[in-house]
């Protein structure tokens, strides 16, 4: 299972705010690209929202989490948003998605965020296939938490609420919008896969509302009982059972259309192919091992992994570290530990004194080593000579022929 990597992004929400997001990476080229919503006044850092998307970026797929307007580390008023403008954050996550990345094929929404994934679907036509959990089937379910408050709301068009212990303004438009919501029929013209998490014991959003999403939807669509999960998915294991089931039901619908997946390996050869995932991606396959290669976004590239000049620098870093491992354990000598910093430059020819070249430009390769140990000076100075006889630096200092042959496609 491909290891995770996170990164924190931002884009412009529906009221012209900043929407603060993290975009959850498999390790290697994502399978496609998934969205997810979080819950009524919460944000993309809650226990549901961050686990089951990083445990689906184990299995392979990208997830964008974003704090919805006025939420989490977003910008924006929260009294000035209701579902409507909660969809449409999502529709402009989604172009933000398919801009800068691969548009999202599979939309992921947690209680009220299911809903509006529900409501959002019919304007992404790259969404294949959808999944809620712990869902309201109608938006105006929301209205039971501030119950108590609804005659207030439509005397003065405002009142203060407390949800989960924290105090939140709610506007009569809000009342308006969501129940203005055809929420049944948008379900029943979903044309997407639809999967339906909802637990039997689910005292925020009873099970009855599963019930009904799924009447109301037409095939394929699946139902899943989450067994004795709360509504917040507040154990671990029952967020990793999300995920895991969800990437499995998920990979029946979504393709990556722009993107071939990774190279068949072959033996004692290297094998790079462009994903078509972004103008510069590549997938390398070496035995088993799989990589990413890409260019940062200042040249064009989408920074999905490392360049092509950054693996050279890492060829080269690993090379002299173990060349100088190797060494000291012949000797004996107490090297604990090896690190090494690379960085590579074009210079001109005529900056450096001990080049044969003398005109235009040259590669240079800064590499600072850092040797760990009870090393003696004698030590430390034949280990940095040993470090210029790795194999790597001597190919990098030797004639190289490369043969170029086509090969028919």
């Amino acid at each position: 299972m491909a290891k995770a990597r996170s990164e924190k992004l931002e884009f412009t929400g529906s009221h012209g705010d900043t929407l603060a997001a993290r975009l959850d990476l498999p390790e290697g080229q994502p399978r496609a690209y998934a969205l997810f919503a979080h819950c009524f006044t919460c944000s993309k850092d809650t226990l549901a929202a961050s686990r089951i998307s990083r445990e689906l970026s184990r299995h392979g797929f990208a997830v964008l989490r974003f704090d919805f307007t006025g939420l989490g580390s977003s910008e924006g008023d929260f009294a000035n948003t209701n579902f409507s403008s909660n969809v449409d954050d999502l529709i402009a996550a989604a172009r933000m998605l398919e801009d800068r990345f691969a548009a999202p094929q599979l939309l992921v929404g947690h209680s009220f965020g299911g809903a509006a994934v529900l409501a959002a679907a019919q304007h992404l036509p790259a969404v294949q296939a959808v999944a809620t959990i712990g869902a309201p089937s109608d938006p105006g379910h929301v209205a039971h938490l501030f119950a108590d408050h609804l005659e207030t709301i439509e005397a003065d068009g405002e009142a203060k609420v407390t949800i989960a212990g924290r105090p939140f303004c709610i506007r009569r438009q809000f009342l308006d919008d969501i129940g203005e919501q055809a929420q049944a029929e948008r379900i029943a013209n979903l044309r997407r896969a639809l999967i339906v998490f909802h637990a039997p014991l689910d005292d925020t959003v009873g099970i009855d509302n599963a019930t009904r999403i799924f009447t109301a939807a037409k095939h394929p669509k699946t139902f899943v009982s989450l067994d004795d999960a709360d509504h917040h998915l507040s154990q671990a294991k029952d967020a990793q059972y999300v995920a895991t089931v969800l990437s499995a039901w998920a990979g029946r619908y979504v393709t990556d259309e722009d993107a071939d997946g990774w190279p068949e390996p072959v033996d004692g050869a290297v094998v790079v192919r462009e994903t078509r995932a972004g103008r510069f991606q590549q997938a390398i396959a070496s035995g088993p091992h799989r990589l990413t290669a890409d260019e940062p976004a200042s040249v064009g590239g989408d920074d999905t992994g490392p360049g092509p000049y950054d693996l050279l620098l890492a060829g080269l870093g690993a090379c002299t570290a173990m060349t100088m491992r190797m060494y000291a354990e012949r000797k004996g000598w107490p090297l604990e530990r090896a690190e090494v910093t690379l960085r590579h430059q074009k210079i001109h020819a005529q900056d450096c004194e001990d080049c044969e070249t003398k005109e235009g430009r040259i590669d240079h390769i800064d590499r600072q080593i850092t040797l760990t140990g009870a090393l003696d000076e004698e030590q430390r100075r034949r280990l940095l000579e040993i470090a210029d006889k790795c194999p790597v630096h001597r190919s990098l200092h030797s004639e190289v022929k490369v043969d170029t042959a086509g090969v028919p496609g």
